[in-house]
């Protein structure tokens, strides 16, 4: 049989001298890869702008993920605002359009045109959600929190309210399905014209994806082995608790 030379000649060895050889049991011959592939699948993105929960799926959670995902969970954003100009791409970083005055809004105006906002989403999130609201079935998706679009729609704000109010300036938190980043900045800019003025959206936070949230979350000092072990570990129930109540 053909042999297998390990390793190579020795530097500077005399003609003839045989090669120096490593351990065999080191080898990746005979060993095996010293790691195993995984599959890292991403979860719902965010774009350069944004900031947040960002999840992913590692070997066997991609599946996971996957299920997770096909039940249309809300997911929850702390949005930043700043009346008073325009820009481009609705960001405070895009080309200047124009500037407005900002002084007549008041906390109590701007409430109202969220409410106008939700109410017109509760009406979208019912027609794509394709349930017959007389029916005993929908009360009690309605009573478990679960209705919900089951395939694709457009972006729908499941709620929204103001958490800061100091002009020029104000923060919102906004519940949503199947939105981007740029269609929150969008509805910043929005909000702008209906109170007659302008506004450019500061912040675009991700604080909940699903069942997961900031608190799950690992900051970069502890992208290491242990560190993701364990929140594997501490999510899965969590995954696992919500897939049993949203496919029963």
């Amino acid at each position: 049989q053909r042999g297998l030379a390990l390793g190579t000649p020795a530097t500077g060895g005399s003609p003839g001298q045989a090669p120096r050889t490593g351990s065999i049991t080191v080898s990746v011959a005979v060993r095996g890869p010293r790691f195993r592939k995984l599959k890292i699948g991403a979860g719902h993105r965010l774009d350069v702008k944004a900031s947040g929960v960002f999840v992913l799926g590692i070997g066997h959670g991609n599946k996971l993920l996957t299920d997770l995902y096909n039940c249309h969970l809300t997911k929850v954003y702390t949005v930043g605002g700043l009346f008073g100009k325009a820009t481009d791409d609705f960001s405070d970083t895009g080309n200047l359009v124009e500037k407005t005055t900002f002084d007549h809004i008041t906390r109590e105006k701007l409430e109202r045109i969220l409410a106008v906002i939700q109410g017109t989403n509760q009406k979208a999130l019912l027609m794509y959600s394709n349930i017959d609201m007389k029916t005993q079935e929908a009360y009690e998706l309605a009573v478990k929190g679960l209705i919900r679009p089951m395939g694709k729609s457009p972006p729908i704000i499941t709620a929204i309210r103001c958490l800061q109010f100091a002009l020029p300036e104000f923060q919102l938190e906004i519940h949503c399905l199947h939105e981007t980043q740029q269609y929150l900045r969008k509805v910043v800019h929005e909000i702008g014209l209906e109170l007659k003025s302008s506004a450019v959206c500061t912040q675009v936070r991700r604080t909940r994806d699903g069942v997961f949230t900031v608190d799950d979350a690992l900051p970069r000092t502890q992208w290491n082995l242990r560190s993701i072990q364990e929140a594997i570990r501490n999510c899965q129930l969590k995954v696992e608790t919500e897939l049993e109540k949203t496919l029963a």
